[in-house]
């Protein structure tokens, strides 16, 4: 059959035949026994139910066997014969010119060179799933390939519930993942019913379908780095940059910390992953002896070298090593997937890579005591380090949370309300300030051509925006400016594209929604194709998460959802292609409720009304909120919003005199 054809045909008619488990790929760990046998039964059932009768006896004792293996059912057997990856627009088959622009997205997050697990259908973080099964990803594409635009696909937690009829303005795809019943979103729970494969974890655009490789957080990351030296004073050449995980979120900080122009030194455990990381070219050089990276590292500062040097072990053993040589570490962090820390996202000290994982699977009580314990030392070194002049902050991966549940030295000596911990989380003194508050945060598009000169033609037309937009802005916020025109004209070089032409930028609401109508133009004038609009979660207005996004709300109100709920259901009636709200993400199942959208443009009207609707809110609601917090940059963005917009009218907050107390 053409590629076409099997897309139409959704779930085989006919058992294709077993496929062996291929040992080259990168599979996720084996997930820990927490089923009981009715529960096991119960789960086969519910894999069962996707295929007809007269196929269960021959797949109840394979999928039993995955079950017993894993402690999933990935259902390996229906994994698709054709190449995995984001082809052009027009090689999909379907009725829906927005349908197709999904399957695109889909198939990009499950790309070999994007995803981290691919056999699985994790595209990162550990745990970060498109789908639960195969036959959730054949069933989606076939309902995708019939979909008019008179249809609404329902997708529970990686399950495509049906198609509905909606109209041409309704979201075509309306996602859901894991949103539990707030007292079902232990860590546990998460693995007991994504094992019965009723729930599963989305990560942030993973099951949104809208990751575009590390590209996305290389920008975010490296405009962290550049702000993280700035806050110290330090040019970033020859400063040193210590950070741990090349698996979860890719290589972003290696390539990121080059862009930035430092040395970047980063720990990975996975020697599978490292390896991939250096082929891709996200890190330069890849080091397993700690006293020759010591020399390396005195070399490079020597020379104000910006490199990324990555080392094959623990990233414990780096700083407790480094503070024994008194190596200056001037900016340090982590990123490891510690909202994942029992099933792979955190590795234990002074054990093999693979001693780690068979004590997951087989003795988790001990695997959590012993990550535990790397925490306290983890922490324990980093106090070291930051009383000799070291600024470290926690990157939004819950290491500080995380720590804190080991009982590390993580605690500040003074605690206030949303500054419980001696560390800032990134967000606090960098991102939030900077530039959430002022609507800056992650936009993002991909060209479905699949056309390099496409991805030029939107970089340019972008650089042209922002440069006629800075002209005019205020001072506050010339510097986010003048940032992100240097990044959006250095991305062809820096080779940031893996699997889908696309490209990240942060933009505020005015400099996405002139960026998007100058798309939909150049569309419209056939000089570009279609094009994706989306965003990174991590954002302005989408994500409520109490210990990054929201972390810079200060009024109590960082524990609660209200905003991300409002983000998706203002998303859905704006004009989004589709939507997606998510409980977990960066921070861990539990600790966050977070929403994305998609938007296809394709040079219609009907696209210029939707991306004007939806953009304006998509941003602006967050920055309601954060004025609402007394947020001073905020304030300032959201009076600058309704002097643009007469019909934007928002509650600004009185600001209560201190002395009063």
């Amino acid at each position: 059959m053409t590629f076409q054809q099997q897309i139409q045909q959704g779930i085989p008619t006919e058992l294709p035949q077993s496929k062996p488990y291929e040992t080259q790929i990168n599979h996720a760990p084996k997930r820990k026994e927490i089923l009981s046998d009715e529960e096991k039964k119960l789960a086969l059932k519910n894999a069962l139910r996707y295929f007809e009768p007269k196929f269960h006896a021959e797949l109840l004792p394979e999928f039993n066997e995955e079950l017993e293996k894993y402690g999933r059912i990935y259902m390996y057997r229906f994994r698709p014969d054709y190449e995995m990856k984001a082809r052009d627009i027009a090689e999909y088959p379907g009725k829906s010119e927005q349908a197709k622009a999904i399957m695109l997205m889909i198939q990009n997050n499950l790309d070999y060179a994007v995803a981290q697990h691919p056999h699985e259908l994790i595209t990162y973080g550990g745990n970060g799933a498109v789908f639960s099964n195969w036959a959730q990803y054949l069933l989606t594409m076939k309902y995708l390939s019939e979909m008019t635009d008179e249809q609404t696909l329902t997708m529970y937690s990686g399950h495509p519930m049906g198609l509905f009829p909606s109209h041409k303005d309704a979201p075509r795809v309306v996602v859901t993942n894991g949103m539990m019943i707030p007292n079902y979103s232990k860590p546990d729970d998460w693995e007991k019913f994504n094992a019965l494969g009723v729930s599963q974890y989305g990560q942030m655009t993973a099951g949104s379908y809208m990751y575009i490789g590390p590209q996305g957080i290389v920008h975010g990351t490296t405009i962290t780095v550049l702000n993280a030296f700035r806050k110290i004073n330090k040019e970033p050449k020859g400063g040193l940059f210590v950070t741990s995980g090349l698996g979860g979120m890719s290589g972003a900080q290696p390539k990121a910390g080059n862009i930035a122009g430092c040395i970047t030194v980063i720990a990975e455990v996975n020697p599978k992953i490292t390896k991939i990381r250096h082929e891709q070219k996200w890190v330069n050089e890849i080091h397993e002896n700690l006293d020759e990276l010591v020399a390396r590292v005195r070399k490079a500062q020597e020379n104000q070298e910006t490199v990324s040097l990555a080392y094959l072990g623990n990233i414990v053993d780096i700083w407790e090593k480094f503070d024994e040589e008194n190596l200056k570490i001037d900016i340090g962090s982590d990123q490891t997937s510690l909202h994942n820390p029992w099933a792979g996202g955190y590795y234990p000290v002074g054990q093999s890579f693979e001693e780690s994982n068979t004590m997951m699977a087989e003795n988790p009580e001990l695997f959590k005591e012993k990550v535990q314990e790397t925490l306290r030392r983890h922490a324990s070194a980093i106090n070291k380090h930051t009383a000799k002049g070291t600024y470290f902050f926690d990157y939004g991966n819950a290491f500080l949370l995380e720590a804190s549940r080991a009982g590390a030295d993580i605690m500040s000596e003074n605690p206030t309300i949303g500054r419980e911990f001696k560390y800032p989380s990134y967000v606090q003194d960098i991102m939030g300030p900077m530039c959430f508050d002022y609507g800056f945060g992650p936009f993002r598009w991909v060209c479905t051509s699949g056309k390099p000169e496409d991805l030029q033609k939107t970089d340019d037309i972008a650089c042209a925006v922002l440069e006629e937009i800075i002209k005019t802005s205020p001072e506050e916020i010339q510097q986010q400016m003048k940032d992100n025109i240097t990044w959006i004209k250095g991305a062809q070089e820096n080779n940031l594209v893996v699997g889908s032409q696309a490209r990240i930028l942060y933009a505020d609401a005015e400099g996405r929604m002139k960026i998007a109508e100058a798309f939909n133009k150049a569309i419209k004038n056939e000089e570009i194709g279609a094009v994706v609009l989306g965003r990174d979660h991590h954002d302005v207005s989408g994500t409520d998460s109490p210990y990054r996004e929201t972390s810079n709300i200060y009024d109590g109100s960082r524990f609660t959802a209200d905003m991300a709920i409002h983000n998706v259901i203002g998303d859905s009636f704006r004009g989004a292609t589709w939507v997606s709200i998510h409980n977990g993400g960066g921070v861990g199942w539990g600790e966050v409720i977070n929403g994305g959208f998609g938007m296809l443009l394709d040079g219609s009207d009907d696209a210029d009304r939707r991306l004007k609707s939806m953009l304006f809110w998509d941003v602006n609601n967050g920055i309601s909120r954060r004025s609402w917090a007394r947020n001073e940059g905020a304030v300032f963005a959201i009076k600058r919003a309704m002097e643009a917009e007469p019909n934007l009218k928002v509650t600004l907050p009185n600001i209560v005199d201190e002395r009063l107390f």
